[in-house]
């Protein structure tokens, strides 16, 4: 049986996020959030309560065994992208980019 979880508009960078999910994916659930936990990325705490979402989804499901479940797949897309402006010399501007990410993640009990 499979349950997922979402997560949209988180602001990190999708490329810094897509390395922190690279090393979660396809490990048993509590190596993931054991890996994700001592990890010092700002997006390694938002997709530990991504995965205990995902957790709390299958249990609402009714997997008899909440220990044999795996990241099957973690999805990480660019969001909406916030744009702004900073002023610099000479009545010039500078763009600054705030990009946004959606995370999808999808745990597994059978391989």
């Amino acid at each position: 049986m499979e349950s997922s979880a979402k997560l949209t508009s988180v602001r990190l960078s999708p490329r810094k996020t897509r390395l922190v999910v690279d090393l979660v994916r396809g490990k048993k659930i509590q190596d993931a959030l054991n890996t994700l936990k001592f990890m010092p990325n700002p997006s390694a705490k938002v997709i530990v309560s991504l995965l205990q979402s995902a957790v709390s989804n299958a249990e609402q499901k009714g997997v008899s065994d909440v220990d044999r479940l795996f990241v099957k797949s973690v999805c990480v897309d660019g969001g909406a992208v916030l744009k702004r402006f900073v002023p610099r010399a000479m009545g010039r501007a500078s763009k600054i980019r705030k990009p946004t990410s959606h995370i999808a993640v999808t745990l597994s009990d059978t391989k």
